[in-house]
């Protein structure tokens, strides 16, 4: 039987290994690669075509929400399950409208995760039990309260947006993100005002705030942690 290739992302080395030390006993999984930022976990992806990524959601260059929202886009066959230590509505909900396949907490069984990706390798969605349950609630109180789906305003940032403005909330300077991006400082500076004037934020200070309040990184200190 063909073994179920899957890709490590997180930021931090320790849950790096202990996913290895996981997953690796399991005779029907392989792990391919493991990154340590967003932006690595989609270069992999796009090089080795992984069946299933299981990704953070902080983590420094390119958040995991929008790293999956474009793993998804590049590569349609796999299938990302998100692994968090936020068990926040607003994170579980851009989670799921990115495509992920599922939404796990850190301190979950190590036995849902396994089952998780074997799931996600065959097309179904699976979620932690407490996640199901609150996912479950959410949605019975909007029936109730007739209440539409909630939207933020960085669902109207496009992919390219959301990417500057993680850099620059990390702290780096046009010349370093056009760098990053591969793409001109004139470039960069386009994208940057677009995204200030949606987000109607016009300092690196309140840009950085909002970055840390949607989880896009999670400290104003260091973004490594």
């Amino acid at each position: 039987m063909e073994k179920i290739k899957v890709l490590i992302a997180d930021d931090h080395t320790i849950v790096r290994q202990g996913l290895r030390a996981l997953l690796e006993v399991e005779t029907d999984m392989a792990i391919v690669a493991e990154a340590d930022n967003g932006r690595q976990a989609l270069r992999l992806a796009l090089k080795l075509q992984p069946d299933v990524v299981v990704i953070d959601v902080a983590m420094p260059q390119l958040n995991g929400l929008e790293a999956t929202r474009q793993i998804l886009k590049e590569v349609p066959g796999t299938r990302v399950l998100v692994l968090s230590s936020y068990s926040d509505d607003e994170y579980i909900r851009q989670a799921t409208e990115a495509g992920a396949a599922g939404y796990l907490l850190k301190q979950t069984a190590a036995a849902d995760l396994i089952r998780a990706i074997r799931e996600a390798r065959n097309g179904n969605a699976y979620f932690s039990p407490a996640i199901s349950k609150q996912i479950l609630e959410n949605y019975r109180d909007a029936f109730l309260k007739g209440s539409p789906p909630r939207t933020t305003q960085v669902d109207r940032l496009t992919s390219r947006e959301a990417e500057v403005l993680q850099l620059v909330a990390e702290g780096k300077a046009n010349k370093q993100i056009s760098a990053e991006l591969c793409v001109s400082v004139k470039t960069v500076e386009k994208h940057r005002q677009q995204m200030m004037n949606k987000l109607n934020i016009h300092d690196v200070a309140g840009l950085t705030r909002y970055a840390i309040s949607k989880g896009i990184i999670e400290t104003s200190v260091s973004p490594r942690l």
